[in-house]
């Protein structure tokens, strides 16, 4: 009898992910996508499908311009399924029409959120999908008391969902207008609410349901304050302390090198000039809405973007980029070498080696991944290697943000952030594994111990 072999999580996600860009792009290519009525070439739908999945937010035409009502709700469906993640969304039909889950299914699942295999999925499921309506259509209410005084009421509430759930799922699409959100960099409902949407995007699922479990945990028993943060559990008080340090940082850091910048900050009272630095420390974490030019950044600037941007948000949420956890884990392991530790503890809690091995491989294959990309842009399409990388790493983070670079880009430059965007939301190391195949022979065969002179 001949074994049907079924893919695994590894193939099944990625595959899921570039069907519905497919889809997506066929969608858009239609002329009632368009406003002018007309087919749009299979390139541009394409990308725009892709940076629509992968809630980057990249653009090669205006999304307010040249889109129709249709084509603008195709995409917004894109960056919702694309948010959640694919897998989410089919699990939320089998849900929604009474499927039962298998084994296989709940396996898969688990990988799309990349969940301990001690997790209760379905309850888990549910929660995700009720807070994130909850909190987009919260954002949605505190932006149509500035969108639908300003546009009327239909086209108001239109942007108001729109830019809810560009927001907080990460993608930096608006249909506002021109300059993305540089016209209300004063207006205090829409830069906070935009700031809290991308953080509470950012942030992480897990962290949400620990902090209420917590605090719930607390009121009932009247623990002090301090007592329900001590409760936390040790990924959520890494996640918000590390997260809180990049915001608070950033904003020093842009505050420093962009106080005296005309085409940024330069010309703003100090209040403003804080209130934009604490914005663009926190759109950089993969979100991609901005108030100020990009190109304008100074050149110190631009190497803590690139950082920033890299790093992006934290597991199991709506941003991209390595994960702070990733990024701090490979810290961690540093640490332990310098000083001769044999093991990694945060929060008096041992991280495993296995952990410390993933952090490890995504981070160095993320670096390989956007260098190459890099330079193949700036070979391809020839422009200055600092907005090629800027675009490559934004791309890979899934942040959205250019130096004015995505709509020059020729055909060439396209398909290798289409590239960037793809890898940046499936992941470079699951790619990896994409292409490895399932089978693995690993210590089939002891080797002996050899010697090895390193640094």
């Amino acid at each position: 009898m001949q074994k049907t072999k079924k893919l695994s999580p590894a193939h099944t996600i990625p595959i899921s992910f570039l069907i519905t860009i497919l889809v997506g792009a066929l969608l858009l290519m239609l002329p009632f996508s368009s406003a002018n009525g007309k087919f749009t070439d299979f390139l541009t739908s394409l990308f725009t499908a892709t940076t629509s999945v992968c809630v980057t937010g990249l653009v090669v035409v205006d999304t307010y311009a040249h889109w129709s009502f249709f084509g603008q709700l195709i995409i917004l469906i894109l960056v919702q399924m694309g948010g959640l993640g694919m897998i989410a969304i089919a699990a939320t039909i089998m849900l929604i029409t009474h499927k039962k889950f298998s084994l296989g299914d709940r396996m898969l699942l688990q990988d799309s959120f990349n969940l301990s295999s001690g997790t209760k999925l379905l309850k888990f499921l549910t929660r995700v999908l009720k807070g994130t309506f909850i909190v987009e259509g919260l954002g949605a209410m505190m932006y149509s008391f500035v969108f639908i005084p300003q546009f009327g009421f239909a086209k108001g509430l239109w942007i108001s969902i729109f830019n809810s759930v560009s927001a907080f799922c990460n993608a930096g699409m608006d249909v506002i207008g021109q300059g993305s959100l540089a016209n209300y960099r004063n207006d205090p409902i829409v830069m906070a609410t935009t700031m809290i949407l991308i953080i509470m995007g950012g942030l992480g699922f897990v962290v949400w349901f620990d902090i209420l479990h917590s605090v719930k945990e607390g009121v009932i028993k009247r623990f002090s304050p301090i007592t329900m943060v001590k409760r936390f559990s040790e990924h959520c008080k890494l996640v918000l302390s590390f997260t809180l340090i990049l915001i608070f940082g950033g904003m020093l850091i842009f505050l420093l090198t962009e106080y005296n910048n005309p085409g940024t900050i330069g010309n703003m009272s100090f209040g403003e000039k804080l209130t934009n630095c604490l914005f663009q420390s926190i759109t950089l974490r993969t979100a991609g809405f901005t108030t100020i030019p990009q190109e304008n950044l100074t050149v110190a600037s631009c190497l803590v973007s690139y950082l920033f941007m890299f790093i992006g948000g934290s597991p199991i949420g709506t941003a991209g980029g390595v994960k702070t956890v990733t990024l701090f884990l490979l810290f961690m392991n540093v640490r332990s070498y310098v000083r001769n530790e044999n093991q990694n503890v945060i929060f008096n809690k041992r991280v495993s080696i296995d952990s410390m091995r993933k952090a490890a491989a995504v981070v160095y294959v993320s670096i390989f991944a956007t260098l190459t990309l890099a330079v193949l842009l700036s070979i391809f399409n020839p422009v200055p290697m600092e907005d090629a990388l800027f675009e490559v790493v934004s791309a890979c983070g899934t942040v959205g943000l250019s130096r004015n670079l995505t709509a020059a880009l020729n055909p060439m430059g396209r398909i290798i952030i289409i590239i960037a965007m793809f890898l940046g939301r499936t992941g470079p190391i699951s790619m990896v594994a994409f292409f490895s195949g399932n089978e693995s022979n690993k210590n089939s065969i002891n080797y002996s111990e050899g010697i090895f002179y390193v640094g």
